[in-house]
């Protein structure tokens, strides 16, 4: 895991790279990296790269990067793990290809030597790295399926600049810092800002799933290898197949596959452990998989103590069950009130969301840990969220022969509204369940004329309804596949990536996994939301009734009342908590 950075001065009219650029750049993403850094440039000035390293696969010093291939030809910055490397690596010697250190990195470039840009079809892991090829004087750039990894990119149509986080780019003083109307109009809709947006106009995400090249003609257009929505959809074909196994017994054997290869490390590796299914059950898993359950961590918060949000006693009491070496970190208002400008410092981009993260990380790096595992991911593989049941029942409401007249007599209602004008599409009850606020609202929020270039610019409706394009054929597979690509890729797993990497940790997430997701997509389609119960069922020593039929809390903090929010309602908490983070970026 590390924090990279690029440069290519492709333009005939740009400028050599600058040193303290790519070194400021670099340095800015220590804390990704705190166990080795470097920077590289070619000889003819054009192209720079630039790393820290937090090592967690072959702790030498021949896992440092920027990295060279034996030939001292190809050179590569990566981000991120591959768990099927030993394989690839295997695959690779037969062809004769030769290595100078055991690292996943390593592989990367022979595997760009042998398979070009196909070799990211071949990747199991999360990944975003950019490989320099001087033969033919282009870059090679990709992201992994998910997008677990992040990397943003700046082109000012003579210099192409990439790195870890939008804040390390800004660092190089080379790149305006005007704001992106649809960046800001996104973050106001849904909370986060929606890729490839930024909240900065010059600075651009790396879609998940896509890779390009970069040559001295400038960016190439962008390849997508891989559609979440895709899989879903092939998912349906397959479904006969899946109606022959046991569905608790196929998922304890994907995911412990999947688990086998998130646990590859030369460090060990600890858990989140909350008193969900998800993350119990891969710790028990886990447990089996290598005969010793991992360390574990869970938060306690004076504000949930005796409430349903408390999760404590019950991960401990599990943590006590199976043999864990378990930790349950208090964290209290004082603390977070200490830790708040260090947190909008690491926040990378204005969201809603990441306080529960920084605190389970800040506890887990505690604890010595550099890998700690995470349920994330599994309310979007198994349906477990309230958007599952409630968007075809939005959609089917207001597609109704009088839903129309009903709405118009009621239309004074502000909900009413809504309903009518959103509801009868997927992508328009996806913003009615999920969004903060609605487009009418944005005026007040960021002044008419920016509101009006902002949701112009963004189209979120045909952004959402991007998610869905291959359709996945069925209502689950359409929620899977907005969940998954939107809340899950914009909030969640940026907001794990810039919280934990900020105290030095790797947050690996096993139900997050482009080949489980290939795998178990036909019993989704059969099972839908049962799957959440047969993923409950599948360790070999069942969780205890107490745990598995727990009413859902999710992972939550008193944010309310550390912050002293409004108390009425949730969703009126998180538009002044959205006021409060925006004015960070102001």
């Amino acid at each position: 895991m590390c924090g990279i950075a690029a440069l290519f001065a492709y333009g005939s009219a740009a400028a050599p790279v600058d040193a303290a650029e790519i070194e400021s750049i670099t340095e800015w993403m220590r804390p990704r990296g705190p166990d080795a850094g470097g920077t590289w440039i070619s000889p003819d000035a054009r192209v720079a790269l630039g790393s820290r390293r937090l090592a967690i696969i072959d702790l030498s010093d021949e896992g440092t990067q920027p990295m060279t291939d034996v030939d001292g030809e190809l050179r590569i910055v990566f981000n991120g793990e591959i768990y099927n490397y030993r394989e690839l690596r295997a695959r690779l010697q037969r062809l004769g290809a030769r290595f100078h250190s055991t690292t996943d990195t390593e592989v990367l470039l022979q595997l760009y030597r042998h398979d070009g840009a196909a070799m990211v079809e071949l990747l199991r892991g999360m990944f975003s790295f950019a490989i320099w090829d001087p033969r033919e004087r282009r870059m090679f750039v990709a992201r992994d399926p998910y997008g677990i990894k992040p990397l943003y990119i700046a082109d000012d149509g003579e210099t192409f600049r990439a790195a870890s986080t939008v804040k390390a780019l800004l660092a190089g003083g080379r790149i305006s810092r005007e704001h992106d109307p649809a960046g800001v109009a996104g973050f106001w809709l849904m909370g986060s800002v929606p890729e490839p947006h930024t909240i900065f106009k010059s600075i651009r995400a790396v879609e998940a799933g896509t890779s390009f090249f970069v040559n001295e003609r400038g960016v190439e257009s962008a390849r997508r290898y891989y559609s979440i929505a895709g899989i879903l959809g092939r998912g349906v074909h397959d479904e006969a197949a899946a109606r022959l196994v046991q569905p608790n017994v196929l998922l304890r054997e994907l995911v412990t596959d999947s688990l086998r290869h998130h646990l590859i490390a030369d460090v060990p590796v600890g858990a989140f452990l909350s008193s969900g299914i998800d993350s119990s059950a891969l710790v028990s898993l886990a447990t089996e998989a290598v005969n010793e359950p991992p360390r574990t961590v869970t938060l306690r918060f004076e504000e949930f103590a005796g409430a349903a949000f408390d999760e404590a006693p019950l991960a401990e009491r599990f943590a006590r069950e199976i043999g864990s070496d378990h930790v349950t970190r208090l964290v209290t208002r004082d603390e977070f009130m200490a830790d708040m400008p260090k947190l909008f410092d690491a926040m990378d981009q204005p969201t809603i969301d990441g306080t529960n993260t920084w605190f389970v990380s800040k506890a887990a790096a505690e604890r010595g840990l550099k890998v700690a595992i995470s349920g994330l991911g599994g309310d979007e593989l198994f349906g477990s969220y309230p958007s599952f049941a409630a968007l075809p029942r939005i959609v089917s409401a207001a597609r109704l022969p009088f839903a129309a007249s009903v709405a118009a007599r009621i239309g004074r209602s502000p909900k009413a509204k809504a309903a009518a004008q959103y509801g009868a599409t997927w992508e328009g009850a996806y913003l009615l369940k999920r969004g903060l606020f609605l487009p009418d609202d944005l005026p007040s929020l960021m002044g008419v004329e920016a509101a009006r270039e902002g949701l112009e610019q963004l189209g979120i409706l045909k952004h959402i309804a991007g998610t869905i394009d291959p359709d996945p054929g069925t209502p689950f597979g359409r929620v899977a596949a907005l969940e998954a690509s939107l809340y899950m890729r914009n909030q969640l797993l940026r907001d794990t990536d810039w919280a934990s990497m900020a105290h030095s940790l790797e947050v690996r997430t096993p139900l997050v996994d482009a080949t489980l997701l290939r795998q178990i997509a036909p019993l989704l389609m059969v099972e839908k939301s049962r799957c959440k119960q047969h993923f409950a069922e599948s360790p070999p020593t069942q969780l205890p009734d107490w745990l598995s039929k727990r009413r859902k809390t999710g992972f939550s903090v008193p944010l309310a009342e550390w912050m002293q929010l409004p108390p009425d309602g949730t969703s009126t908490r998180m538009r002044s908590w959205a006021r409060r983070v925006m004015e960070q970026w102001a």
